[in-house]
């Protein structure tokens, strides 16, 4: 009872917030109350048929936003992150730098991006940090680039083969931490049309394959949930990646929903020609425990859990689900 009495009386003190940037900001906070409370309790189409709260911003004009992006944009403002909106341009004034209110729908992480120190560039159209530019956040780059979740793989000098490039972000940080090589795998159209972006922003065309297809053990079209929905992929086989590759002494790195499970266990032959292997492990998903996996691998390869608590804050999942391996082979 406590609990929810808190839940409530901070979204009170948000809502208060937005009475400095919003005419209709009692009516426009209960809206999304209800809309909240059991997920689709009032149903207020806009005119995409969604559920969606109109705003009057203070200078008359108005926005017609998502729920999810009223309560990022409530949110940001309540944090201090954002300094106000710019209703007729649809941006979100960021201290020294703007935002279009839609970035906040690429990620909810976009809050922690900015507490992190990476800036939006509005002519350039995309996100910046040390000289790593991104066409959208995406909390997968915080964990690469913030949360250091590939920071035991040494990669320099090595031809490393990404298997789940996402939008690019591992590739771009082995090539930064001296990749001599990275063979890029994706097989989501849409993360793989970004990832071919973000190469091009990053100056990291000549230095990375990219290959639009799901890893397996053997050759067959299958099909994958992604962002966009389930789509049907083209497969491909390390024995595929060997025979274009010289991946003896290579970098395996695996982060693919369930695929190293299948790759390790049916196409080992190949998974140890490879020098060093990292991967996630998704057991929440195949049902398999992880000591399968580590029973396979003893053979040639001496392997640990490296994710740590932090990573189970963020993922909220437990050690038995989920987590980060890194395999040495042995000599």
């Amino acid at each position: 009872m406590v609990q929810i009495l808190q839940k409530y009386l901070k979204y009170l003190a948000i809502l208060l917030i937005s009475r400095h940037h919003f005419k209709n900001w009692l009516s426009a906070g209960l809206k999304y109350f209800l809309l909240n409370k059991n997920k689709v309790l009032v149903k207020v189409p806009n005119v995409t048929g969604k559920p969606s709260i109109s705003v009057k911003c203070r200078d008359n004009s108005t926005l017609i936003l998502p729920p999810k992006l009223f309560r990022l944009l409530l949110n940001g403002l309540f944090n201090g992150l954002f300094d106000g909106v710019i209703c007729t341009e649809k941006v979100i004034w960021c201290r020294d730098f703007a935002v279009p209110l839609q970035e906040l729908l690429a990620s909810e992480d976009i809050l922690d991006a900015i507490r992190l120190g990476w800036r939006y560039y509005m002519n350039y159209g995309y996100w910046l940090k040390n000289s790593t530019k991104f066409k959208h956040m995406r909390h997968y780059i915080l964990e690469v680039f913030d949360y250091g979740e590939y920071r035991y793989l040494d990669v320099k000098g090595r031809i490393v083969v990404d298997v789940g490039a996402g939008f690019g972000e591992t590739a771009i940080y082995f090539i930064l931490r001296g990749a001599k090589l990275v063979i890029a795998v994706e097989p989501c159209p849409d993360q793989f049309r970004e990832l071919l972006e973000n190469l091009k922003l990053n100056n990291a065309v000549d230095k990375v394959t990219p290959i639009n297809a799901a890893l397996t053990s053997t050759h067959s079209s299958i099909i994958i949930k992604c962002p966009s929905g389930e789509v049907t992929v083209n497969t491909v086989t390390l024995e595929d990646i060997a025979e274009k590759f010289d991946i003896r002494g290579a970098v395996l790195k695996m982060d693919c929903e369930g695929c190293e499970y299948d790759v390790v266990l049916n196409d080992y032959e190949h998974v140890r020609l490879f020098d060093e292997i990292y991967f996630e492990y998704h057991a929440f998903i195949t049902k398999i425990p992880v000591e399968i996996l580590f029973k396979k691998l003893s053979k040639d390869f001496k392997c640990e859990i490296v994710s740590d608590g932090d990573f189970y804050r963020r993922h909220g999942c437990s050690r038995k689900l989920l987590g980060l391996v890194k395999c040495i082979k042995k000599h």
